[in-house]
């Protein structure tokens, strides 16, 4: 484990494994995805699973201010924890939250105050978080959009918000995957 990866799942932890057991298994279950694609980002590897772990804080009780978990979740990691920009970021932004905080009314704010990472590690992220299901084991973006769209409902505005990102989840899920299959198609 990098520096990086030894402080974010000890905070990640103490936010989420006891209020939100399910959603620390879930967020452990989306780093342990992370590691799985660490050969296609390098030495952006560990800064991904960083991400990977942190990237549902903003649900635990004590941080949720917006109801918006990505925003939240960003705001902790900066102005409290005073985490890696690129971390801040990427949690800010995580499978597609632009579309979620469009339809909150909150897309302005979480663009002003986060700028986004690189798309890569945005594909990355949302490949890690839509194929791991809510109790941490794997799955496929597909199943993990019927199963969030089916928990929060179809007319709920997390259920609108899941089936306008789909196409995009799906892309970033494709685009991760051509990544993956070009690094093991290369000579060694």
């Amino acid at each position: 484990m990098s520096e990086l990866t030894e402080w974010a799942y000890p905070l990640a932890e103490s936010l989420l494994a006891e209020p939100l057991p399910r959603r620390w298994r879930h967020s452990q279950g989306v780093a342990e995805r992370a590691r799985t694609i660490a050969s296609i980002l390098g030495e952006e590897a560990e800064l991904l699973e960083a991400a990977a772990v942190l990237h549902d804080i903003g649900y635990s009780p004590d941080l949720a201010k917006t109801g918006f978990h990505p925003l939240d979740g960003a705001r902790y990691l900066r102005d409290v924890a005073h985490a890696d920009k690129r971390v801040v970021s990427l949690v800010a932004h995580h499978s597609c939250a632009w579309m979620e905080a469009d339809a909150r009314g909150l897309r302005e704010e979480l663009e002003g105050e986060f700028p986004h990472e690189s798309a890569h590690l945005d594909d990355a992220l949302c490949f890690c978080d839509m194929n791991t299901t809510p109790d941490g084991t794997p799955t496929n973006p597909i199943d993990r959009v019927n199963e969030i769209a089916g928990r929060y409902g179809p007319d709920s505005l997390i259920g609108k918000f899941i089936r306008r990102a789909e196409p995009e989840i799906l892309a970033s899920t494709s685009r991760v995957l051509e990544r993956v299959a070009s690094t093991k198609r290369q000579p060694m």
